[in-house]
C-alpha cells in the first residue's frame, strides 16, 4: 500500500559551530507543479543546486521556498591598523612632547577614528570554507527531509478525509438508488394527472399513453449515472491505497462525480431523489477541495 503526501509543510534546522550559527527554514504550500526556491547568501550557489536536486528527488508537486540564514561569531574577523596615519600621528606627538610617545600614549593614538578598523569574515569568503559547507549540507538535507514528514503527516490527515468524503458518496449513491425504483411510478402518475387535465375527452389511447411512459421513464433512469459514482466511489479508494502521486488524478476523478451527481439531478422527478442529489454534490464539492492538497 502506498502512502499519500500532502503539499503544505514547514522545518526549521538550527546549529552552532566555532564560526557561527545558521539556520535552515523549509515550507511547503499547494501548486500545479513543482517550484523550489531558495534563497541562500552569495557565495552559497552550490547549496541551492544541492537543495534543488534533494527537493526533486523527494517531491512531485508543490510550491517550496527554502532559505539560510548565516551569523559569524564576532571573532571570525580581525583588525587592519592605517601604519601611515599611527605613525603620523607619532611624530605629531614626538615633536609636541620633544620626545619619544609612551606605550600608553600610543595606545591612546591608536583610539583614534581611522587607526584600527575592525573586519568582519566576509560571507562570501567563507564559502570557501569546506568544513563548515558540509555541516551547512547536511543541515540543509535534514530540512527537506523533516518537511517530507510534515507533508506525509498531511497525507495521512488528507487520506482519512477523503476516504470519509468517498463512504458518505457511496451511502447517498445507494439511498438514490432505492429513490430512483419509483421514478416509472411518479412518472406514470404524473402523465395521467396531465392527461387529465388536457385530454377530459378522452382521445388519447392507452397504448399511445403507454409509449409516452415507457419513453419518459427512459429518459429519467438513472441506473447509468448511479453505476459510473459506484465505479468512481472504487477508483477513488484505490488511487488512496496506491499513495502519492495522486492529486491529479484525484482532482479529474471529482470533476467527473459532479457530472454525474449533475446528471442524476437532472433526471429526478422527485423532491427526494433531487435533495439526495444536491447532498452528494456538496460531498463531491468537499472532496475536490480536500483532493486540490494532495501531492
Amino acid at each position: 500500500m502506498g502512502v499519500l503526501s500532502g503539499m503544505t509543510g514547514f522545518a526549521r534546522v538550527t546549529g552552532e559551530e566555532s564560526w557561527g550559527a545558521w539556520a535552515w527554514e523549509a515550507k511547503s504550500v499547494n501548486g500545479r507543479s513543482l517550484d523550489v526556491r531558495v534563497s541562500v547568501p552569495p557565495g552559497f550557489e552550490a547549496l541551492e543546486r544541492d537543495i534543488k536536486a534533494q527537493a526533486s528527488e523527494r517531491f512531485n508537486r508543490g510550491s517550496l521556498q527554502v532559505s539560510l540564514r548565516v551569523d559569524l561569531a564576532s571573532g571570525s574577523g580581525g583588525v587592519v591598523i592605517d601604519h601611515a596615519l599611527l605613525g603620523a600621528l607619532v611624530d605629531a606627538a614626538r615633536e609636541a612632547a620633544g620626545t619619544q610617545p609612551t606605550p600608553e600614549a600610543v595606545a591612546t593614538l591608536m583610539t583614534i577614528k581611522g587607526v584600527v578598523e575592525t573586519t568582519g569574515a566576509s560571507l562570501r569568503d567563507f564559502a570557501s570554507n569546506e568544513a563548515a559547507m558540509t555541516v551547512l549540507t547536511a543541515g540543509a538535507r535534514e530540512a527537506i527531509r523533516q518537511l517530507a514528514e510534515g507533508r506525509l503527516a498531511e497525507g495521512a490527515d488528507l487520506k482519512s478525509l477523503l476516504s470519509a468524503h468517498l463512504d458518505e458518496i457511496a451511502a447517498r449513491s445507494a439511498e438514490a438508488a432505492e429513490l430512483a425504483a419509483s421514478q416509472p411510478g411518479l412518472i406514470k402518475a404524473k402523465l395521467h394527472k396531465q392527461l387529465d387535465e388536457l385530454d377530459r375527452e378522452g382521445r388519447v389511447d392507452a397504448e399511445r399513453f403507454a409509449a409516452e411512459a415507457a419513453l419518459s421513464a427512459a429518459r429519467a433512469d438513472v441506473r447509468e449515472e448511479l453505476d459510473r459514482l459506484a465505479a468512481h466511489v472504487r477508483t477513488g479508494r484505490d488511487l488512496l491505497a496506491a499513495g502519492s502521486p495522486a492529486g491529479r488524478k484525484l482532482d479529474f476523478l471529482a470533476q467527473e462525480l459532479n457530472r454525474e451527481a449533475n446528471t442524476l439531478c437532472s433526471k429526478s422527478v422527485s423532491a427526494d431523489l433531487t435533495n439526495v442529489g444536491l447532498s452528494l454534490k456538496g460531498l463531491i464539492d468537499q472532496f475536490k477541495e480536500q483532493s486540490a492538497n494532495v501531492e
